[in-house]
């Protein structure tokens, strides 16, 4: 098993949206609302060899990427992937969201990310219908169409509150379209799965790893060692389907300093063998 270690940027600022998005669904952006140089800084400083950012983030550099880039360059850092996602159920906003992720495929291949990393799956108002799965499932087929066009892998991010969060649905959504696995170790354990059994059950499917803790009494997510995952069966689990990909810890939201968060999850993997 050969394993690079990343770092997701989520956690310097907030989870945000792009708030033009609230009237324009084409501009609803993923955000964090912190300093994108700054974190790229402290992951680099924590001992990480790359990153994965929002698209967001990246778009707003849609119209200086040389900065970016010089960016990235001095910290050494490579980038691994850009996150997005969408409703994907409704079919009159379809194309509006399809059109945000071209534009956010375009910027990951302008910076030489590898990945689109896919959140979504609405779930309605009036709860989920069967015929959603069949609609998230054509609606990931033409994302990954987009990647491919980008020369991009596309990788399907199972999360809380869409229509994909237990072990039953990852699985509808995988028999429903062609799209890659991205296994997020919390969010499939708060969706009553085991994250290394996921790993084993849809190895032939996996093309990357996020990796974070959990605490689910109160529920919050953690640096990796201070909640009550076991990590370490995770880690066996990949080490057991020879995974070779990138794994990257990715902490949604976090009351303390991030770059401390960052430098406990590294030694934690560290400790690991990692």
């Amino acid at each position: 098993m050969s394993i690079n270690v990343g770092y997701h940027s989520i956690c310097w600022g907030g989870v945000v949206g792009e708030p033009v998005g609230v009237t324009s669904i084409k501009d609803l952006f993923y955000l964090s609302n912190g300093d994108l140089e700054r974190a790229l800084s402290d992951i680099a400083a924590s001992g990480y060899q790359g990153f994965e950012v929002f698209d967001g983030n990246l778009a707003a550099y849609s119209d200086d990427l040389p900065r970016i880039r010089d960016v990235i360059r001095d910290t050494g850092l490579t980038p691994i992937g850009v996150y997005s996602g969408a409703n994907f159920i409704f079919d009159e906003i379809l194309d509006e969201e399809l059109w945000r992720i071209e534009k956010s495929a375009a910027l990951a291949a302008e910076i030489g990310a590898p990945h689109l990393v896919i959140g979504g799956g609405a779930q309605r108002s009036t709860g989920i219908e069967d015929s959603d799965y069949p609609k998230l499932g054509r609606a990931l087929d033409r994302v990954v169409s987009i990647a491919r066009s980008h020369g991009l892998d596309c990788v399907f991010h199972p999360h809380l509150t869409t229509i994909v969060e237990s072990p039953d649905q990852i699985a509808r959504v995988l028999s429903e379209s062609e799209i890659g696995l991205c296994v997020d170790t919390a969010h499939v354990a708060a969706g009553g799965g085991d994250p290394a059994e996921v790993i084993r059950a849809h190895s032939d499917r996996l093309g990357y790893v996020h990796l974070k803790d959990l605490i689910p009494d109160p529920f919050s997510f953690q640096p990796l060692g201070r909640g009550e995952l076991d990590l370490a069966g995770v880690v066996e689990a990949l080490r057991d389907v020879d995974y070779d990909g990138w794994l990257t810890v990715e902490l949604d939201s976090y009351d303390g300093d991030p770059r401390e968060a960052a430098e406990a999850s590294r030694r934690f993997l560290a400790d690991l063998g990692i």
